[in-house]
């Protein structure tokens, strides 16, 4: 860690706001003399979910830094208003508030596991601040005051499950992390592997502290499943490969995953650990577009020690962007405005490729790809285009019921 990121993660970690914004902008001229739209920024950089938090600080500030650089919006600077929330689900609940109440921020981007969600969601429906979600997860929030912009199981999860039966089998056996993404997730999991006629022999929840999987392994082994399905969640969660390579079994019973690789696995396991693993994923670092390429190339020029650029900064980025749109569309900060605004059928095209907002799940439709790591990176095997964020068993339906505030749940 360099001493720049190490100071900048101290200061993030005091209980106060981080302020990020571009200081050209701010220095002088007409722009900076306006009253700053601020933009509330809750994601963690610390703890064991803060590797996947920091690139979509890094993302966040891009996209602010470019909108100040162009004119702002409505002739306004963008203020981002920060807390570093350190993996720790009271401080996200005691920052909503502070945002929301005291700092009056006009829009949120953050969250970053479910759990986090639902525990800020209500707080912003309860003092109307309009929130961004931007990270993948198990879909089904309905919300009108929310819009999510990474991929749900319809975008990813149903390419992958089968694409990996396809080429290991129909026995499945599913790891997942033991909060609503990765139950809910196992349930989509179980979903796809039935419809493509496979079956799942068993199903293992962890807690996000474990670090030790010896016991699974041995009920793996005893299982002999054809396949793995993991939505293991977090660094702690890592080890399960290290371990899995470690018993000898990586290369006799392949890994479809739909987290790995967001918190660095590829670069930081050796090849022998990671190679071969399978995922789903609407952007992937390795996307050799020239908006792709770009948006990789600023973060890391801005900071050089930047974790892995996944689906996770590249949503971040387009959120914003997307909501910088809406902004421009209603001519106003005014919250119902811009939500009628991003209703409208607003394109933006981002490092992921074309992204457009789905009035009535308020999600995105956009590509997906699915992948393979080799050598420790990743390789883009398949791309979907204009993927829809909602399966057949969603009822989310904000066009005729605007006021529901539901997370709807697959039943199987």
């Amino acid at each position: 860690m360099t001493l720049s990121r190490r100071r900048f993660l101290q200061r993030s970690a005091l209980a106060t706001s981080t302020l990020i914004a571009a200081p050209a902008v701010f220095r002088s001229g007409a722009l900076a003399a306006e009253n700053p739209i601020t933009v509330g920024s809750l994601h963690d950089q610390s703890g064991p979910i803060g590797t996947s938090g920091t690139p979509m600080v890094y993302a966040l500030q891009l996209a602010v830094d470019e909108i100040n650089a162009g004119g702002g919006l409505l002739g306004r600077p963008l203020k981002v208003i920060h807390y570093d929330t350190q993996s720790n689900i009271q401080l996200y609940s005691q920052y909503a508030q502070q945002l929301a109440v005291k700092d009056k921020v006009d829009v949120v981007h953050g969250g970053i596991t479910s759990a986090s969600r639902e525990a800020i969601r209500p707080t912003f429906d309860r003092f109307k601040v309009l929130y961004f979600y931007n990270t993948l997860y198990e879909g089904g929030v309905c919300d009108r005051n929310t819009f999510c912009t990474g991929t749900t199981p319809a975008q990813t999860v149903e390419k992958l499950v089968p694409s990996a039966m396809k080429k290991a089998g129909k026995k499945a056996y599913i790891i997942a992390a033991d909060y609503n993404y990765g139950q809910i997730t196992a349930k989509w999991m179980t979903k796809y592997c039935k419809d493509n006629g496979g079956e799942i022999l068993s199903t293992d929840f962890f807690p996000l502290d474990v670090t030790n999987f010896g016991s699974t392994i041995s009920k793996i082994q005893a299982a002999k499943p054809d396949l793995i399905l993991s939505a293991l969640v977090g660094g702690n969660h890592t080890a399960f490969y290290r371990q899995w390579t470690a018993a000898g079994m990586k290369g006799k019973i392949p890994i479809a995953s739909t987290t790995f690789g967001l918190v660095n696995e590829p670069s930081t396991l050796d090849a022998a650990e990671s190679d071969a693993i399978i995922g789903a994923y609407g952007y992937f670092e390795e996307l050799t577009t020239p908006a792709s390429k770009s948006f990789v190339e600023k973060i890391k020029k801005a900071h050089p020690d930047s974790p892995y650029i996944s689906e996770l900064a590249s949503c971040t980025y387009e959120g914003v962007m997307l909501w910088a749109e809406g902004v421009k569309k209603a001519g106003s900060i005014d919250r119902m405005k811009v939500i009628e605004a991003l209703e409208s059928g607003l394109v933006f095209d981002g490092p992921s490729g074309k992204v457009s907002l789905d009035k009535q799940t308020h999600h995105t439709v956009r590509n997906a790809f699915l992948a393979e790591v080799k050598d420790r990176k990743w390789s883009v095997l398949e791309t979907y285009t204009d993927a829809k964020p909602a399966d057949t068993a969603s009822v989310c339906d904000l066009v005729k019921n605007p006021n529901d505030v539901k997370q709807y749940i697959i039943n199987l």
